[in-house]
């Protein structure tokens, strides 16, 4: 089968099963995100999904291969992640950070224009241009969350996987990245999110996986999913949800 498959995954870390069969077919040309409680799970099968942890039960697949078996460059040009804790450990600036994203497209005589070319769009995209030469540790925590993105835009990844990509971000870049990542989506990239923000799922979301203690809660198109049942099911909150005056679907949490 094609796409990126979660095929019954089974994962335990220590003495805790942190997931436990999951089973679920992203699909390209939408934007899917992983939802849940702390210690539901998402992290954890997010890694699955890059080949950063192998299940011990199940296995992650791309077009049918697992993806641990892929060739590793083959894989970071098909799959581009984007850690909860990334970061950078050397001081180099922007451009040439966001350039690392091109490295598994480079061949034997380096850099490319296509190369440039993908990492100036990367930077537009993330509203970065403007830091290109700027160190990156003179950024603020969400300028670098920007820059760090934009790595993974630069790549252009058939499937591209983000932990929590707007914790940093101030409201503003919050709906700029979510716009962006919509295009990804638009232009036939999967786009699979983890996020905590019910509201921001609700207007990024095609499709939802819930997750409670390692297991699916339910699965499929975001209406089908973010319910109020399902939610309070998965958060233990109750939850309001709406429509806005300009057609927006949103979700409150609310006190019981």
């Amino acid at each position: 089968m094609s796409g990126l498959i979660a095929d019954g995954i089974g994962l335990t870390l220590g003495a805790t099963r942190v997931l436990d069969a999951v089973s679920h077919a992203f699909r390209r040309g939408r934007v899917t995100v992983l939802l849940g409680a702390n210690g539901a799970g998402k992290s954890s099968l997010l890694a699955c999904l890059a080949a950063l942890r192998v299940p011990d039960q199940g296995a992650a697949r791309l077009d049918g291969v697992a993806v641990q078996a892929l060739d590793r460059r083959v894989r970071a040009r098909a799959i581009g992640l984007l850690p909860q804790a990334a970061d950078v450990h050397w001081d180099i600036d922007v451009e040439t950070l966001v350039g690392l994203g091109r490295l598994p497209h480079r061949g034997r005589w380096g850099e490319t224009e296509a190369d440039r070319a993908a990492v100036a769009r990367a930077l537009a995209a993330t509203d970065m241009t403007g830091f290109a030469r700027r160190g990156v540790e003179r950024l603020s925590g969400g300028e670098r969350g920007r820059a760090l993105l934009a790595r993974v835009l630069a790549g252009e990844p058939d499937w591209l996987l983000a932990d929590e990509p707007l914790a940093s971000l101030d409201p503003a870049h919050q709906l700029d990245v979510l716009a962006r990542l919509r295009s990804v989506a638009d232009a036939g990239s999967g786009v699979i999110l983890v996020l905590h923000d019910l509201h921001l799922a609700a207007r990024i979301a095609d499709d939802a996986v819930l997750l409670r203690h390692g297991r699916v809660v339910a699965a499929g198109a975001a209406e089908a999913v973010l319910t109020a049942p399902l939610l309070e099911q998965a958060f233990g909150v109750a939850v309001e949800i709406g429509i806005t005056p300009a057609g927006q679907r949103f979700i409150l949490p609310i006190a019981r």
